[in-house]
């Protein structure tokens, strides 16, 4: 039996175009970040620290995911410490986050370590394996265990739950809507990816109505000195797939108790109608940044800010209860405080030790580094909302 011929990402795109005409470009993206095998998820290399293209708060050192076991553990208690805890986790990447708060549960909060059972639900096949490898002692113990979607996870999930995610929301595709029409992905005359508009769907109308803005053009001395692909007019994204992510999530609760945390980089609406967080969509490769998405297909992450006001929206719709939208700096010192970040210094002996996890610590908190970048959104279904430590700084 015969087997087409290995093909390269930006050939099989084309091809598609080819087939089916212009795509949009939620597809292309989905394409570049997933497609088995050569997607930039999908593919065997790493994407995550120093020998990647972009660092993570799990990637500064273990005290985040030690603060956010300190958290866990007090929503733990919030629903009565119940004997079992499913938590799982959302796109977990390389299992730094998840060794971290495992680890933490077992030295500190042995309680809350003997019910957690941690999920990690990952799509690509290669991050699977690396899980695998990585959680393997967790694994062997029966106190973890790695899922392809979020409805297999829940299946074998009771009735607490906490559902976690770090980074997660930015890297969904989304369409990208100008003043022209809804941007369709193409290939020009020279082979090269191209765009071209289209009338926007009801349903991406529907999106900007509603939680964020509609485009505008842009006047001519901003447009002539915009990239090509920017075409003389403001871009504004329209996440829906993120939108049916958060149903998904919500479906999860309708016969279960607990609380959802998610930290990412976004915008409310009301910041969006001051003007800003448009035209978000970025690539990173090799710790550089880029606009353009058509440079390295599967080469290069491809993320846009979240829309906190959208999913809060989808997540009110079915009747779970907004906490609080915190940045990661309110959200780490409101844990931090509760024994002054024992967490961070408890295990360092030396004092160049502790400097470097001060340093480190500052990194996480301080709007020089990443304490301001990242929000945190958390909700709750079937808890009474206590005063969670994370939330002691909200407005």
């Amino acid at each position: 039996m015969s087997h087409p011929p290995q093909t390269d990402l930006r050939q099989r795109i084309a091809d598609l175009i080819g087939r089916e005409g212009p795509i949009p470009f939620s597809r292309y993206m989905e394409m570049c970040l997933y497609e088995p095998g050569l997607g930039y998820y999908a593919r065997a290399r790493e994407q995550f620290g120093k020998a990647g293209d972009f660092y993570t708060s799990s990637d500064v050192h273990a005290l985040y995911g030690r603060l956010l076991c300190r958290q866990f553990d007090e929503m733990w208690r919030a629903m009565g410490s119940p004997v079992q805890l499913d938590f799982i986790e959302l796109g977990p990447g390389r299992g730094l986050f998840a060794l971290d708060v495992l680890d933490w549960a077992q030295k500190k909060f042995p309680d809350f370590a003997a019910a957690i059972r941690y999920r990690l639900v990952e799509t690509s096949e290669y991050l699977r394996t690396r899980l695998a490898e990585r959680m393997a002692d967790y694994l062997g113990k029966g106190q973890g265990s790695i899922y392809a979607s979020l409805e297999e996870a829940a299946a074998d999930s009771g009735e607490s739950l906490i559902v976690f995610g770090n980074e997660f929301f930015d890297a969904l595709p989304v369409e990208i809507v100008t003043a022209r029409g809804e941007i369709r992905v193409t290939v020009d005359a020279t082979g090269h990816f191209a765009e071209t508009t289209v009338p926007a769907r009801p349903e991406v109308l529907e999106y900007l109505d509603r939680y964020a803005v509609h485009p505008h053009a842009a006047e001519s001395t901003e447009a002539d000195s915009l990239p090509d692909f920017h075409a003389r007019t403001t871009r504004v994204e329209a996440p829906l797939a993120a939108q049916d992510w958060m149903n998904r999530i919500t479906a999860v609760f309708a016969s279960r108790r607990g609380f959802v945390v998610f930290v990412d980089y976004g915008y409310t609406r009301a910041q969006q109608l001051a003007g800003r967080h448009l035209d978000t969509l970025m690539t990173y490769r090799q710790h550089t940044a880029s606009p353009d998405p058509y440079q390295a297909p599967g080469e290069q992450d491809i993320t846009t800010h979240v829309n906190f006001t959208a999913l809060r929206a989808v997540a009110e719709h079915a009747c779970l209860k907004h906490l609080g939208l915190v940045t990661q700096a309110e959200f780490l010192m409101g844990i931090g405080e509760q024994n002054e970040f024992a967490d961070a210094f408890s295990e360092a002996e030396l004092p160049q030790e502790r400097a470097k996890i001060a340093m480190q610590l500052k990194h996480l908190v301080t709007p020089a580094g990443l304490g301001e970048i990242f929000q945190v959104m958390t909700l709750a279904h079937g808890v009474d909302a206590p005063n969670l430590a994370g939330l002691k700084f909200a407005r």
